[in-house]
């Protein structure tokens, strides 16, 4: 005979497998309030696909539904501001377009500034010389971020100069994701810490959970030398993102070098996310390098998890419809959610240009047919959609000639609403122009998507694919 405190707890033998009906109803509705806590009370504002997956998770599998929701979903460590944001800040002689100098600002992004230099780096081979050119020349300090560091011969001559700097007493840090680079870290932790680089691994598996989750990884890439010149975009520091792999081409990618005060936003941004993989939060103030009014204009602007808002759907939103002319998008990756295919292909109704460039089979399959319905509905809408043969890993997005925006993040909803990333917004008609011309032509190296509907084991399988697209 069991006692009433079986109605709760039964024997450890039975647990949990015979939870008595009781015991599981409350366990059950336990976790369905720890989702509303989490998530409303932290005011966290979330995809319809991700809450409907995670509700239905913890009801059908309650066991394994709340451990998988307490560690992986969390969204935003950081909570709306309740009072509005004064519009100041902007440079009077600024070129950005009105309305996306007022959303910024808004939204709390440090405002743009006028540099010294702004180079782009479409070629893989330039952008890995631009990199090391940046570590052997430095004199004081070097900060890198990145996602992926390879255990290959980009990696290796990444770290080669970081020990060549070390050695000659540069300050050098180095954060890497811990999931990005899983696999290739440990080769390279023991080199550079003997020579005394510092080295942070951001949210390793194991942690605790009030720190961030493990769904939450840094996507930016980013390498800072004495606080003045930055490299940064879209590229990972391994061989397919430069000179290719197992006999394959490099991927197209795109970055670009910055020589002002672009640099100092971006190392105040690394002092960021190095205190949070520090697991200590003290403000710091660098120095910042005096700006060249007549130089580029450039904005870097942060959006992740240690922001309120998602800054950069918002601004891809506003610009959906601001756009008078002309949309280009390059990414690889397309998984956009429901608000951004309607402003899309709103904006191609009303007579926007929308062009989206892509690679014709990226190196995530699941992607490729998660895009499937939503390229159709562009492409529907008036659209022209570009299909590369090679692999594309850049990111870039052009509006109207006016702006330009370009770093890690990928159209997808992950890079929207679950990494950190960091985009840099451009406003000089030179910068604009390359960007525009160079993603011109390489739809040009493309083939039209036709838009064709598919079959039916076809969209069962897109349908099927799409409910976990959010995480892709």
């Amino acid at each position: 005979m069991y006692d009433w405190k079986d109605l709760l707890l039964p024997p450890m033998h039975w647990w949990p497998t015979f939870l008595s009906a009781l015991g599981h109803g409350i366990f059950v509705v336990s976790g369905l309030l720890v989702y509303v806590l989490v998530t409303r009370a932290g005011q966290q504002r979330r995809h319809p696909a991700a809450a409907i997956g995670w509700v239905l998770g913890i009801v059908a599998f309650p066991y394994l539904g709340v451990p998988l929701f307490l560690t992986f979903g969390g969204r935003k460590f950081t909570r709306p501001n309740a009072a509005p944001v004064a519009a100041s800040g902007v440079p009077a002689d600024s070129e950005a377009p009105e309305w996306a100098s007022a959303l910024l600002v808004a939204l709390g992004v440090a405002p743009p500034s006028h540099n010294a230099q702004i180079r782009f780096l479409p070629d893989g081979t330039a952008s890995l010389d631009a990199l090391l050119n940046l570590l052997r020349s430095a004199e004081r300090q070097i900060d890198i971020c990145t996602f992926i560091l390879g255990a290959d011969r980009v990696g290796q001559a990444v770290v080669d100069a970081l020990i060549a700097a070390a050695q000659r007493g540069v300050r050098c840090r180095l954060l890497v994701d811990a999931i990005g680079s899983l696999h290739t870290v440990p080769v390279h932790i023991k080199q550079l810490r003997a020579v005394g680089v510092t080295v942070k691994r951001f949210m390793p598996l194991l942690h605790n959970p009030l720190q961030g989750r493990t769904n939450l990884r840094n996507h930016r890439k980013l390498a800072v030398a004495d606080g003045a010149r930055l490299w940064a975009g879209g590229q990972n520091l391994a061989d397919e993102y430069f000179i290719g792999q197992d006999g394959m081409p490099a991927w197209i990618d795109l970055g670009f070098e910055v020589e002002g005060p672009l640099a100092t936003a971006a190392l105040a941004q690394f002092e960021r996310d190095w205190n949070r993989a520090s697991r200590k939060f003290r403000p710091t103030t660098p120095a910042v390098p005096a700006a060249h009014p007549a130089g580029p204009l450039a904005q870097w602007i942060p959006t992740g998890p240690d922001g309120a808002d998602d800054t950069i759907h918002a601004l891809l939103l506003a610009a959906a419809y601001h756009a008078k002319e002309s949309i280009v998008a390059v990414t690889p990756y397309f998984v956009p959610d429901e608000a951004l295919m309607d402003a899309w292909c709103i904006a191609c109704r009303r007579g926007v240009q929308f062009t989206l460039v892509l690679p014709h089979k990226s190196n995530h399959r699941m992607a490729d047919i998660a895009r499937e319905r939503a390229l159709r509905r562009l492409v529907q809408s008036g659209a022209r959609v570009w299909l590369l043969p090679d692999m594309l890993h850049a990111k870039a997005v052009i509006v109207d000639q006016s702006m330009a925006l370009s770093g890690s993040l990928n159209l997808d909803g992950r890079s929207l609403f679950l990494n950190y990333e960091a985009m840099v917004a451009f406003y000089g008609r030179d910068e604009v122009g390359w960007l525009q011309q160079w993603a011109m032509q390489l739809a040009s190296r493309g083939k039209l998507h036709a838009g064709k509907p598919p079959g039916l084991l076809r969209d069962v399988l897109e349908g099927v694919v799409r409910l976990v697209a959010f995480q892709l």
